[in-house]
C-alpha cells in the first residue's frame, strides 16, 4: 500500500501514539546515518513484519525515541530516492523500500522508510546476514525465527527421507514398543485391536506418521533406529548424555544413550536417583509429606520435549545433568514460545514446530502432548507438590536449559502454596521468581504487594509478614524488613547523646543491624542519609565541618 500525504501523517501519529514496536524504529538522524546500519534495520524490520503477519515495517528519521520531532538533514541535498536502487545490491531477492516518504510536521523534516515483509519462506538478509529486533537493539536472526519463516514453505528436517535406509535399520524392540503405544492411542476397543494385529509393522509405522509409504524418514531413525544406524546422519550421533555430579560439582559418573531414542527415555530415567523426599508443607501438622524428588511424568515430559524440539542441524546432543538437589536438561535450539510467560498463557499455541513430522509422530506414540499443554502440566505438577517451579534459562539464543528442583527452597513459599491452593499460575510463577531472588517487573511487584504476598524494597523482595507469621518466622521477617524508621531515628539520637558527635560512618555502624537485611550497603547508606536529613529538617540534629568530614551532633 502506498500512502497519500494525509494518510502517511496520520500513520506517523499512530506510530508515535503506540511508541516503538518490533516493526517500527525511530531514529533522530539529525545530520546523517550509517548506510550499513540502515541495511541491518531493513533486514530486521522486514523479518519481524513477516513473522507477525504484517504488510510492512517502518524506519523513521527525524523522531526521537520518546516521539518528539527533531528535524533530520539526511540526504536533504538530494539522492533520497536513489536508496531504493542502492539497497537492491545488498538485500537478497533484490528487495528494496516499498516507498520513501519525505514530509514536514511542525516545520520539522521527517523521512519514513516503508519496508516490505520478508518473502514467504526466505529471511531477509543484508550483505548475507539476517537480523532481528531484540528489545531496542539489533541481533542476528535467531534460529527459532529462521525456522518460523522457513516453515512457511514446509521445510522440515525431520520429514526428510533417507533413501539408503531400510526397515532393517530399525530396532525390533523399538518397533514393537511403537506398535503398542500407537495401538493404545488409536485403537481402544477389541475390534480395533484385532484389526491392528493384522497390520504389518511398516503399515503401522505409516499410520503412526513415522515412515512415509514405507520409506525411512529421519524421524523413524531417531525414534526407532538401531544404534549402528547413526552413520546415516553423516558423522552426527543423536544422543542423550546423563551425567552425575558430586557435591563439589565434579563428575561422578556418566553414560551415553544413543538411538533408538524411544527406548532411551526410560533408560535415562532409570539412571536418575529418584529418592524419597520428606518435608512439612502445611503449618498445622508435624507429620511430613513424603514424595519422589522428581515426578516421573515431569521428567518424561521434559526429556521428550528435548527430543521433539532439539535443533538437530546444530549437531549437538541432549544433556541430562543430575545434582544432589536438582536435574538440569540442556538441548540445542531456540525456545519456540520465546518466553515461559507466553507458554503459560491459557490457550497458547506455538507459532510453529521446529520438527513438525517428528512432533506428530511423538504425539501418536504418547510421548508428548498435542495441545501445547506440556509446560503448563510441568508447572502444575510442581505447584501441586508446593515445590519450586521449573526454571528456564534462555540466555543463549540457540540453547534451552531447564532446571527441575528436587527439594524446597523457601519454606514460606511452600507453606503459602499449601495454604492457598487457589492461587493462579501467573501469581505462583511470580512468587517463584521472588523466592529464587530473580527480578520481577515493578508492575508485578505492586500487584503482589497489594495482595499482601511480598514485601521489601524493590527489587529486593521477600515473602510478606502474613506468610512469615503463619509459619512462625517473625524474627526472620524483622531481619528482612528492618525496624521502623522512628526506632532507627531514636537510636541515632541516643548515639549522639552518648558520643556528642559522630560521622555518618560511625552512625552507620550503630544502626546497621536495625536496617533491612534485604538492602545492600549502598541502599542502607542512602536510607541512613534520608533519616539524618529528616532529623535535621525537624531541628533535632545538625552538622559541623566540611561535607566529606562532616560530624553530626544534637541541636
Amino acid at each position: 500500500m502506498i500512502y497519500t500525504e494525509k494518510e502517511i501523517k496520520q500513520k506517523l501519529n499512530e506510530m508515535i501514539s503506540n511508541s516503538e514496536t518490533e516493526v517500527i524504529e525511530f531514529k533522530e538522524a539529525k545530520t546523517n546515518y550509517s548506510f550499513n546500519e540502515m541495511g541491518k534495520y531493513f533486514s530486521a524490520l522486514s523479518n519481524e513484519a513477516n513473522i507477525r503477519g504484517l504488510k510492512e515495517g517502518w524506519l523513521v528519521f527525524g523522531v526521537t525515541d520518546d516521539g518528539k520531532f527533531c528535524d533530520t538533514e539526511y540526504r536533504k541535498q538530494g539522492g533520497l530516492q536513489n536508496l531504493k536502487k542502492e539497497f537492491t545490491a545488498s538485500i537478497n531477492e533484490r528487495l528494496t523500500f516499498m516507498e520513501i516518504y519525505e514530509i514536514s510536521i511542525d516545520k520539522q523534516r521527517v523521512i519514513m522508510f516503508q519496508i516490505p515483509p520478508a518473502i514467504r519462506g526466505i529471511p531477509t538478509t543484508w550483505n548475507g546476514a539476517a537480523y532481528a529486533r531484540e528489545n531496542e537493539s539489533l541481533a542476528p536472526l535467531p534460529m527459532n525465527k529462521v525456522d518460523l519463516i522457513r516453515s512457511q514453505i514446509g521445510v522440515d528436517w525431520s520429514k526428510e527421507i533417507i533413501e539408503d535406509a531400510s526397515f532393517d535399520d530399525l530396532d525390533p524392540d523399538a518397533v514393537s514398543l511403537a506398535r503398542k503405544l500407537f495401538a493404545r492411542r488409536r485403537y481402544d476397543n477389541k475390534a480395533s485391536q484385532e484389526i491392528m494385529e493384522t497390520l504389518t509393522d511398516i503399515e503401522v509405522l505409516n499410520k503412526a506418521g513415522i515412515t512415509i509409504k514405507g520409506k525411512i524418514t529421519r524421524t523413524a531413525l531417531l525414534l526407532l533406529g538401531k544404534e549402528e544406524s547413526s552413520h546415516f546422519f553423516d558423522g552426527f550421533i543423536p544422543r542423550i548424555t546423563w551425567t552425575l555430579y558430586n557435591a563439589d560439582n565434579s563428575t561422578k559418573a556418566y553414560e551415553h544413550f544413543d538411538m533408538p531414542l524411544l527406548l532411551a527415555v526410560d533408560r535415562v530415567y532409570s539412571k536418575i536417583r529418584n529418592v524419597k523426599y520428606r518435608y512439612i508443607a502445611g503449618q498445622n501438622t508435624l507429620f511430613p509429606d513424603e514424595v519422589d524428588q522428581y515426578d516421573p511424568e515431569l521428567v518424561k515430559e521434559v526429556l521428550n520435549n528435548c527430543i521433539a524440539h532439539q535443533d538437530y542441524r546444530l549437531r549437538g546432543k541432549i544433556n541430562v545433568e543430575e545434582f544432589e538437589d536438582r536435574l538440569v536438561f540442556i538441548n540445542e535450539g531456540a525456545f519456540i514460545p520465546e518466553s515461559v510467560e507466553n507458554a503459560l498463557e491459557p490457550g497458547y499455541k506455538p507459532p510453529y514446530y521446529r520438527n513438525t513430522f517428528l512432533c506428530n509422530a511423538m504425539v501418536n506414540l504418547y510421548m508428548i502432548d498435542t495441545n501445547s499443554m506440556g509446560i503448563p502440566m510441568m508447572y502444575q505438577i510442581q505447584k501441586t507438590k508446593c515445590f519450586p517451579l521449573p526454571t528456564y534459562n534462555l540466555e543463549s539464543v540457540d540453547r534451552v536449559i531447564v532446571t527441575i528442583y528436587g527439594k524446597i527452597l523457601d519454606k514460606n513459599y511452600t507453606q503459602l502454596l499449601h495454604a492457598h491452593g487457589d492461587l493462579n499460575m501467573q501469581t505462583v510463577f511470580l512468587l517463584d521468581k521472588v523466592q529464587k531472588h530473580e527480578t520481577i517487573s515493578k508492575e508485578s511487584f505492586k500487584q503482589l504487594k497489594k495482595d499482601g504476598l511480598v514485601e521489601g524494597r524493590y527489587p529486593n523482595l521477600f515473602v510478606s509478614f502474613k506468610v512469615a507469621n503463619a509459619v512462625g518466622k517473625k524474627a526472620e521477617y524483622v531481619r528482612n524488613k528492618g525496624l521502623d524508621d522512628d526506632i532507627c531515628k531514636q537510636l541515632i539520637i541516643k548515639a549522639l547523646q552518648a558520643m556528642k558527635e559522630a560521622s555518618k560512618q560511625e552512625l552507620f555502624e550503630v544502626i546497621e543491624k536495625a536496617l533491612p537485611e534485604s538492602l545492600d550497603d549502598e541502599q542502607k547508606s542512602k536510607k541512613l542519609s534520608n533519616m539524618l536529613q529528616s532529623l535535621k529538617n525537624e531541628g533535632l540534629i545538625g552538622t559541623s565541618g566540611s561535607r566529606r568530614y562532616a560530624k553530626w551532633h544534637l541541636m
